[in-house]
């Protein structure tokens, strides 16, 4: 990539790419949509006179079996997903960065005792401990993000100690270490801002691995809670009716398929445009 390319805001370069393109569009959809979940009334309310209504121009992508509207409650289960997914991710970027920068940094006892923790969570299927961790808990909305941020806690830890490892043998680093500058100083002010691009394309693309499994926890009765919307318990409601009103299954699974997608497209483009070797 040029120099002057690399100067170029990074949401312009990722708009002359076609696939960050698409998949910030995307995003920027679903973002929209979520916005505009409050504005759209009927996500909650039941409406006997409608049910299992097909799209049409009142209720665009028609209603549920209690006369719900399937958009309002696409939009609001946006609202969710997005909640879960960032929240989850933040907290796991968080925790899971700062202990995998310490363990890289400092090697040695410190390396071997985190990373083993991190090994521990690893051996574990990822959707099967947010299971376990939720149905020890109980299902909630605070469970759900606790649950994915386990699971993706090791994922960001290991991505940030392999950043670590190879910039603590750097040349401006050990010159720090020569000057006499603390451990903490030079983490902070070295090593953090040069391994924070490859760990946020990692988070990006967790993002969407955590809305996927919060719409399983969701359809298995462990996620979100009715009433409130999420494309998870919409498609375990819709089980039923997919002979009689089978867009109550299409709908929340395109919402999936498209936010899951996006966000992929975008980390794709992150990691593209934030690769120094390019």
């Amino acid at each position: 990539m040029s120099a002057i390319a690399m100067r170029a805001p990074l949401w312009l370069r990722l708009l002359r790419d076609p696939r960050a393109a698409l998949g910030l569009g995307l995003v920027a959809l679903v973002l929209l949509g979520a916005l505009a979940a409050p504005l759209l009334p009927g996500a909650e309310t039941p409406d006997f006179m409608a049910t299992l209504a097909a799209p049409d121009a009142t209720h665009w992508l028609g209603t549920d079996d209690l006369g719900r509207d399937t958009l309002s409650r696409i939009l609001a289960g946006a609202r969710v997903s997005l909640l879960v997914g960032l929240c989850s991710v933040g907290a796991a970027l968080l925790l899971g960065g700062t202990i995998g920068l310490v363990a890289g940094f400092f090697g040695g006892w410190v390396d071997m005792v985190l990373m083993r923790l991190m090994d521990v969570l690893l051996a574990f299927p990822g959707i099967l401990l947010a299971l376990g961790i939720t149905a020890a808990l109980g299902a909630s909305v605070t469970n759900t993000v606790i649950a994915i941020a386990v699971v993706n806690l090791p994922v960001l830890a290991r991505v940030a100690r392999g950043q670590a490892l190879a910039l603590r043998e750097l040349d401006y680093v050990k010159a720090q270490r020569a000057l006499g500058f603390a451990p903490l100083t030079i983490l902070w002010r070295a090593v953090l801002p040069n391994a924070l691009s490859p760990i946020l394309v990692q988070a990006s693309v967790l993002l969407a691995a955590s809305i996927i499994t919060e719409s399983y926890l969701s359809f298995l009765g462990l996620g979100v809670q009715p009433p409130t919307p999420s494309w998870g318990n919409m498609l375990r409601d819709a089980i039923g009716f997919l002979d009689q009103a089978p867009w109550l299954a299409w709908f929340p699974g395109l919402a999936i398929f498209l936010t899951v997608l996006g966000f992929n497209l975008l980390g794709d483009g992150l990691r593209d445009r934030l690769d120094p070797r390019d």
